[in-house]
């Protein structure tokens, strides 16, 4: 039976670890390519990052071709901001020479022409709330190492005090929520001139946040109650939500994606009808051809799964043994 804990704990602190990594890499990538971005110049495409706490450039661009590049960028930059809005901030982050291409401004007036809201809309809550919920996890994956009941406990307390404190520190104490409001507003209203309406979804932003947070001390409640007085299978949830964390990525992914697609304003320069974009795979809107896979960052959330899965089946045959240990 110690071999068994040992081995529990060990792929539990290897789920652990590849979960933190996973926060800190790149899950998922989506590139756009079209005749107007030759491949010299964008040889990835029109390409962006997505993490759990935002969306990052893609875009690699070699000292020679930057200058192509960038030249095109302001093209369509200048285009866009001409025709379609003029409080577009031009020029925003469109030529950065020789270090690189800002692909996700780029991205934003691309789907600017197909009346498309910008990426900034997407998850305004659970970005910046990503690294509280890693955090809420990684306590329950060190509860689920310790087998002794009354160290599992002050351990689950202890961690959850710590990660519901500095949610509420960070975002109201130090006023992370506030900026991220006023950065959310300016940047969708960079795109659209709609301020009321933008403005009525940063309260909401401000306001469902509060909820979220809310809900997640609220589910700390529930954990430590559960594993105080519940049955002792209970405790396989420690591990059995966390192993999720694959899943409920690509369930948020394809959520966002379907309100991008189905959200389009009539007034874009191209008119498309209401559409599912690719999840995963090749795909085709406009003159632009889509892809979207998963990075390597989704791999070590496979890790989390596969190690976490392996050892609630290991908890769950030694709790179903006759000692129950």
């Amino acid at each position: 039976m110690q071999a068994s804990n040992k081995t529990i704990a060990g792929l539990t602190l290897i789920a652990l670890v590849a979960m933190i990594a996973a926060y800190f890499s790149p899950i998922w990538w989506v590139a756009l390519t079209a005749p107007n971005y030759p491949k010299d110049a964008f040889p990835d495409g029109i390409r962006i990052h997505f993490h759990f706490d935002g969306v990052y450039n893609g875009c690699k661009t070699a000292p020679k071709t930057s200058r192509l590049a960038g030249e095109i960028l302001e093209r369509d930059i200048d285009h866009t901001v001409e025709r379609y809005n003029p409080v577009l901030d031009k020029g925003k982050d469109v030529n950065k020479g020789a270090v690189g291409l800002d692909c996700v401004h780029e991205m934003n007036t691309i789907n600017h022409y197909v009346g498309m809201f910008p990426i900034a809309t997407g998850a305004p809550v659970e970005r910046p709330l990503s690294k509280f919920f890693i955090a809420f996890f990684a306590v329950m994956l060190l509860g689920f190492m310790i087998t002794q009941k009354k160290l599992r406990l002050a351990v689950l307390a202890l961690g959850f005090v710590l990660v519901a404190s500095w949610t509420i520190i960070d975002q109201y104490v130090l006023g992370h929520l506030a900026r991220h409001v006023a950065e959310y507003v300016k940047e969708t209203g960079a795109f659209f001139r709609e301020p009321e309406k933008i403005q009525a979804w940063g309260e909401n932003v401000r306001f469902i946040t509060g909820i979220v947070i809310a809900g997640m001390i609220a589910a700390m409640a529930i954990v430590l109650v559960g594993v105080w007085k519940g049955p002792r299978k209970f405790e396989l949830l420690l591990a059995g939500v966390p192993a999720l964390l694959p899943f409920f990525f690509v369930i948020e992914y394809s959520a966002w994606l379907w309100f991008f697609g189905h959200n389009l304003h009539p007034w874009g320069a191209f008119t498309v009808k209401p559409f599912m974009p690719t999840v995963f795979g090749e795909g085709k809107v406009a003159q632009f051809s889509t892809y979207s896979y998963p990075y390597w960052g989704f791999g070590l959330l496979l890790v989390v799964f596969v190690c976490l899965t392996i050892a609630v089946l290991l908890r769950r045959k030694q709790l179903s043994s006759p000692t129950g240990e």
